[in-house]
């Protein structure tokens, strides 16, 4: 990964844990599916890995289940958070394109907070984490989706003088709204991001060894209000009570096919896939 990336979360590890509203909806969603999807009882002997850890929000939801957690991170700031959080994980500083670790050793992997988004070889992370899931075990992935409704306001703050603040010349917005596969585009304050297509993820996935079995998206008709807008510290109380009522709904169409289609995050659960007999 990326230098740059690893400088850029060590800066922001003071202030990681102070969700923005974006990301209350994002986390909120995200750690709902997890409950639903990856539940089930204590089991002492499941091993689970939340690759791309950061202070260790989905690595003690493993922790608080009975399972043993470990967690990956670039981050060495964000890890100290993390170890603090939840003391009883195993911890390694690594990029997730290298795990650390044996072929088919956790029954769960958990990849959150856009972290495929920021590699350099997407397809290399996901065939690391296929390596290292035993067959039937289950990746909880998610990431920055193409095409979203924020690229129509990406491109008009571009029309329009950047009057939203994206920071992206015409050109590139334009490019990444009409592209058929997917591209890589700047953020402010987070650098280049991947920016997926279902296609090409299925593809990744399936060269992984990884079935999809199971999809949502966020953020998709909460879209309707800029990103930028939503990167922000509280919003006034009345569009605060607008973007209850936008999340409200994107929550009921996470599962359609249109919450999929329009969603700035793409989750997908999928599974490795079991030895031909």
């Amino acid at each position: 990964m990326n230098p740059a990336v690893r400088a850029l979360f060590d800066e922001m590890a003071p202030s990681y844990d102070d969700f923005e509203p974006w990301y209350e909806h994002l986390y909120a969603r995200l750690h709902a599916l997890l409950s639903a999807e990856l539940g089930g009882g204590p089991a002492a002997d499941r091993r689970a890995l939340d690759a791309g850890c950061g202070t260790g929000l989905q690595t003690r939801l493993f922790a608080d289940r009975g399972w043993r957690p470990h967690g990956v991170d670039i981050s060495e700031n964000l890890m100290l958070i993390a170890r603090e959080r939840v003391p009883r994980a195993s911890f390694a500083c690594a990029t997730v394109e290298a795990l650390p670790y044996a072929d088919g050793v956790f029954d769960d992997i958990v990849c959150c907070g856009s972290t495929l988004s920021f590699v350099d070889d997407p397809g290399r992370a996901l065939t690391e984490m296929g390596r290292v899931l035993r067959p039937g075990g289950r990746l909880f992935l998610e990431c920055e989706h193409r095409p979203s409704l924020d690229l129509g306001w990406t491109l008009l703050s571009a029309l329009t003088g950047d009057a939203l603040r994206y920071h992206t010349p015409l050109r590139e917005a334009w490019r990444a709204l009409v592209a058929r596969r997917s591209v890589r585009l700047p953020y402010p304050g987070y650098g280049l991001l991947n920016l997926f297509t279902t296609r090409d993820l299925h593809a990744m996935l399936k060269s992984a060894g990884l079935v999809p079995r199971r999809e949502w998206g966020i953020h998709s008709i909460t879209n309707v209000l800029p990103s930028t807008v939503l990167h922000r510290t509280a919003l006034s109380p009345a569009l605060a009570a607008i973007y209850r009522a936008l999340g409200r709904l994107d929550t009921a169409l996470a599962p359609t096919r249109a919450g999929r289609a329009l969603a700035n995050s793409l989750v997908i659960l999928a599974e490795r896939a079991q030895p031909s007999a």
